[in-house]
């Protein structure tokens, strides 16, 4: 069984809550959900998670200043961290047995992975129409897309917060924005598209670039998307002064472009989309979303506001650490271990059952009852995005 993080305990179980009965190493583990509890991996609050967050590694060779610390973290031991056949095991479960209907890879960085095409073409061939996406920094892309489009990879969203080197390197602490970028047009040449773009804006340092980005952006075909700056940051410096807000992305944009509500329904998905159309002297003022746009939709623009425009109650993801732990939320400070129960030999519905039971605790919002992540209750995860998986 993997033993915890050095310096950290495993997450006791919520108060009043006893471990799982008849189960293997159940130490730890929420009680079983009532008997009458809709199926598949559903909460208190009448939410189903469909949307699975599976992380390949806690490694990553970026040191993002919103994510690591510059001289990274202690890196989880090979022994510890899910194997191909284990990961492959935990999404038949999720797929076949829970109504996992959507799977994204993270990390880390998962092209680190040296086996990751090898476990894309092991899930492809136990689900054939699953959408199978990634999130990758995008260094080492270029090499790897073709092969990774041919194992059965769906698409991938890519980070990319600068378009220019020397904030680029500001920003990971890393001279690759050349790399990122090869890495972007190979998986557009593969097919592995729509190609996503995520980009955090830090004030001072890259906010006022975010017109040039989404006119490359819109010029080269891809979807970007913009995401407030979370409390993930392992160096927890972050606060609620300092992080541009999706209203003031919407307004850096709107000098240069008229944004308008994306028609489609959002169905459940983090970003907020615009549709994108040039901004001319006779549209809307500067500042604002309109409703009634003029001129042609270059492409779209979406934002991910998880701060000040919370989308906790209609959230449908559920999350695997590298090392095989449920998180039922991006801020829970609870975890409950998938990975030692299958190497303690548990059945397909054990794995099923245990991580239904830990779903069926997902708080409300922000790891808490309520939403608010500048709430004086709130308490920010002791895991960085790396270690969690994005």
């Amino acid at each position: 069984m993997p033993q915890p993080r050095e310096g950290s305990s495993p997450p006791a179980a919520p108060q009043g809550v006893s471990g799982a009965q008849g189960i293997p190493g159940g130490q730890g583990i929420p009680a079983a959900r009532p008997a009458d509890a809709p199926a598949g991996l559903t909460d208190r609050y009448g939410r189903r998670a469909t949307d699975m967050r599976l992380s390949l590694t806690d490694k990553c060779n970026l040191r993002c200043t919103y994510c690591m610390p510059a001289e990274g973290l202690e890196w989880l031991a090979k022994q510890a961290v899910m194997s191909a056949d284990e990961i492959v095991r935990i999404v038949r479960v999720g797929v076949d047995l829970l109504g996992v209907r959507e799977l994204r890879l993270t990390g880390g960085e998962p092209l680190v992975r040296a086996d990751l095409v090898d476990i894309i073409a092991a899930l492809r061939r136990e689900h054939p129409d699953l959408p199978i996406s990634m999130t990758t920094n995008g260094v080492g892309l270029d090499r790897k897309a073709a092969a990774l489009k041919a194992a059965g990879l769906t698409r991938i969203n890519v980070s990319l917060d600068s378009l220019h080197e020397e904030t680029f390197a500001k920003l990971t602490r890393r001279p690759f924005l050349d790399r990122v970028l090869a890495g972007v047009d190979a998986a557009w040449a593969a097919g592995l598209g729509p190609v996503k773009l995520n980009a955090v804006l830090m004030r001072g340092i890259n906010d006022t670039e975010s017109p040039a980005l989404l006119a490359w952006a819109l010029e080269k075909g891809y979807e970007l998307r913009f995401i407030e700056q979370m409390p993930l940051d392992a160096d927890h410096g972050w606060t609620r002064r300092n992080m541009i807000t999706a209203a003031e992305i919407r307004e850096l944009l709107s000098a240069d472009y008229v944004l308008s509500p994306d028609p489609r329904a959002r169905d459940g998905a983090p970003a907020e989309r615009f549709e994108v159309r040039l901004r001319s002297a006779g549209s809307a003022a500067a500042g604002s979303v309109t409703a009634e746009p003029v001129g042609p939709v270059m492409g779209t623009v979406g934002i991910i506001a998880s701060v000040t425009e919370p989308f906790c109650s209609d959230c449908r993801r559920t999350r695997i650490t590298a090392e095989g732990k449920i998180m039922s939320c991006l801020f829970s400070r609870e975890e409950f271990d998938l990975l030692g129960l299958l190497r303690a030999g548990a059945t397909d519905q054990e794995l099923a059952e245990r991580w239904q039971d830990a779903m069926w605790l997902k708080p409300k919002a922000h790891g808490m009852d309520h939403v608010g992540l500048d709430a004086p209750d709130f308490v920010q995860p002791d895991r960085s995005m790396s270690a969690i998986g994005g």
